[in-house]
């Protein structure tokens, strides 16, 4: 089942998840759960939500006990949901996992209940969010075998090899001695081999094709970039489609991504310009492929001055790129108000600026974006670390790493920057311990090892 993204969801699931947000900033988190789980109820493949409620959860539970007797406590009460998950494993998997959620949000960490939250979600053809939840899982507690070999299992299974493999030899490192650990790594291995072979694409690759002409079509647009000849014939045959239907916008599409490849920019823009006017002027993608064609005619321009020793042209364009997409940038916010991705963009442009006051208006109203909201949390810590207002900075780098439930690279990001700030209002125990998360998984990251050196050196 595939993943439903944030922005093709549908409103009334949107404005859910908002109010699960702004209720879990505001502590609320019985009501952020709330939210969440009835997004997730009439959604179930909305993955961002699942990520929000498994972040809520942990929050409202992190001073909750493990003690062995209180584990087993919440399994008593949870049976009469343990006993309908199980029920409803095969013929209303939705139900299954919708009450395996429940129980987890009383204990997010008792391995019961992670363990059929895994199972209905395999039933419910939702692998991503057995993984989502694997992940949480590994970060928060030290590798367990079983989780690591689960995680294994399923990134094989989404086709994700490099991770499974990653995985595979972890399990091994973990059970250096088992043979299924070792035979899954070599299994997952030569997956990964076949994969960035493209021996599974081998074969008569056409006889699947139901459209030979389409066949010979996709191969000659794939060649086009080292053949200039059927580049170009390409371009016509796109330019007869238009000739033929002169109202479609997506051969005009088409053809513009063709002239980019050619590097014919300007009868690029030409194309999209009247892909816009066919639009009636209100089609955010085709302002984007505008704006992208002209980034790149900048790049082709500063290339070829660089070329031809033109200093002074090369910095010329290049600060008349830095002013288009600023100016871009403003413009696609005032035509499209409700594009919170557009105010993030705008955000980070204002921010590299040194605007720094524009810019966190910008991330104020982007950070709604589920998508974007952890980044916009992190640049709204940066433009108030670059003001000198480091406890508020404190407060947005803080907010971004408890909604972040993974330490993936936004998370190491977000740590250094709260280290960095911490630092500089003087507090260095909880600097260090901040930098210490980020060195624990990625010893390699930034001067984290320098910095935890220099702690231990001066303790």
């Amino acid at each position: 089942m595939a993943e439903v993204k944030m922005e093709d969801a549908p409103k009334r699931v949107r404005d859910m998840v908002d109010k699960g947000m702004v209720a879990a900033e505001r502590g609320n988190y019985d009501y952020a759960i709330d939210m969440f789980m009835m997004a997730l109820d009439m959604e179930p493949r909305l993955l961002t939500a699942r990520r929000y409620l498994r972040a809520a959860v942990i929050r409202k539970n992190e001073d909750a006990s493990e003690s062995p007797i209180l584990q087993a406590v919440e399994v008593i009460k949870g049976l009469p949901d343990i006993a309908v998950a199980l029920l409803k494993m095969k013929k209303d998997p939705q139900e299954s996992l919708k009450r395996s959620e429940k129980l987890l949000a009383r204990a997010p960490f008792n391995m019961m209940f992670v363990n059929l939250t895994i199972r209905a979600s395999r039933a419910a053809d939702l692998p991503e969010a057995a993984i989502q939840l694997l992940e949480v899982i590994q970060e928060h507690r030290a590798d367990q075998p079983a989780v690591v070999e689960q995680l294994t299992e399923l990134y094989r299974d989404v086709n994700n090899t490099e991770k499974a493999r990653e995985y595979a030899q972890k399990l091994v490192q973990l059970k250096p001695n088992d043979g299924k650990a070792i035979k899954m790594l070599k299994d997952v291995s030569a997956l990964e081999t076949m994969s960035r072979g493209g021996w599974e694409g081998a074969g008569s690759y056409r006889d699947v094709m139901k459209d030979q002409d389409e066949a010979k079509e996709l191969e000659q647009e794939g060649a086009a970039v080292k053949s200039e000849k059927s580049l170009d014939a390409l371009i016509q045959s796109n330019q007869e489609k238009i000739r033929k239907e002169p109202e479609n916008i997506n051969y005009r599409r088409g053809l513009a991504d063709l002239l980019v490849r050619a590097q014919r920019f300007d009868e690029a823009l030409d194309t999209i310009k009247e892909a816009q006017r066919l639009s009636g002027g209100a089609d955010p993608q085709l302002d984007r492929i505008y704006a992208d064609t002209m980034l790149k005619k900048f790049d082709s321009e500063i290339e070829q001055r660089e070329a031809n020793g033109d200093r002074e042209g090369v910095e010329q364009k290049k600060q008349e790129k830095a002013e288009f997409r600023i100016t871009n940038a403003r413009e696609r916010v005032r035509r499209y108000p409700n594009d919170l991705q557009f105010k993030y963009e705008l955000g980070t442009l204002l921010f590299e600026r040194g605007e720094f006051n524009d810019a966190i208006q910008q991330f104020q109203q982007a950070q709604r974006n589920p998508q974007r909201r952890l980044r916009a949390l992190y640049y709204m810590g940066m433009c108030f670390r670059a003001k000198e207002q480091y406890d508020i900075a404190r407060q947005q780098f803080e907010k971004a790493a408890s909604e972040t439930p993974t330490m993936d690279e936004t998370k190491k990001d977000i740590l250094y920057e709260l280290g960095n700030v911490c630092e500089l209002m003087g507090d260095k125990d909880k600097a260090a311990e901040n930098f210490k998360a980020i060195y624990s998984v990625d010893i390699g990251y930034r001067d984290v090892a320098e910095k935890i050196e220099n702690t231990y050196k001066n303790a």
